[in-house]
């Protein structure tokens, strides 16, 4: 796909999701280029008046820069009152199947994001069409974020499972990835994930794994961006 068309499809996505957003929200804030968009929409509201007293809550140090550069309160999860709950979160993906379950951990966030996101009430997913996939594990591994004093045991019960594990590298750095959580990224791709369900539960019983990318139930409403005769457009899955 033309990068300038993915870059208004994650455009038009992420805005769309902002759309929904209401004043006196709380709203769980994604990571990644989609959601982006969305937080820099959500302090255009705010900064009009359109919107008034929401607060978010960031999933990553990313979103938090971003949600301060665009003028968005920020909280965390301690700050929410007994009685209080996140109404709504915005978080992209980098695979989503038939049936709503997701692959995400690219921008290797997935362990605050899927504490948060699955708090939400609502949890709006955003992305472009060339994330939709028939079967998880189709186009990107399964992220696991794992202790560095565990990574190569993990890494051999991994294997045992019948995965392919890589340790993921940084980029314009020498050395690994290193989460938000001073963590390491190991990137396993399955040939074939016929229970995501099971596997999201094998994976996180591993001693030494933190947290993994399979999401599984917690997507409520994926909105799509994609193109239609020509015409750039956002299409909704719920």
């Amino acid at each position: 796909m033309n990068p300038d068309l993915t870059k208004q499809l994650k455009q038009q996505v992420g805005l769309a999701a902002a759309q929904r957003v209401t004043s006196g929200m709380v709203v769980g804030l994604g990571t990644g280029s989609t959601a982006a968009f969305a937080i820099a929409e959500l302090g255009r509201r705010l900064g009009t008046g359109e919107l008034q007293n929401i607060r978010g809550i960031p999933t990553s140090f990313q979103a938090s820069v971003l949600a301060k550069k665009h003028g968005v309160p920020l909280m965390t999860l301690d700050d929410l009152g007994d009685t209080e709950e996140i109404h709504v979160a915005i978080d992209g993906a980098d695979e989503v199947d038939p049936v709503k379950n997701l692959i995400k951990g690219g921008g290797a966030a997935h362990t605050r994001e899927k504490v948060v996101d699955s708090l939400a009430r609502e949890f709006i997913v955003v992305v472009d069409s060339s994330k939709l996939v028939e079967k998880l594990g189709s186009t990107f591994p399964v992220p696991l974020e794992v202790l560095p004093m565990a990574v190569t045991p993990v890494t051999r019960a991994v294997k045992a499972l019948g995965g392919e594990p890589e340790l993921r590298m940084g980029v314009k750095k020498d050395g690994p990835v290193i989460t938000d959580q001073g963590n390491m990224v190991l990137d396993v791709k399955f040939a074939d994930i016929p229970d995501p369900a099971g596997l999201e539960k094998t994976l996180n019983n591993l001693p030494g794994v933190v947290e993994n990318g399979l999401f599984v139930g917690v997507a409520h409403t994926i909105l799509v961006g994609e193109v239609v005769a020509g015409v750039p457009q956002v299409r909704e899955i719920l």
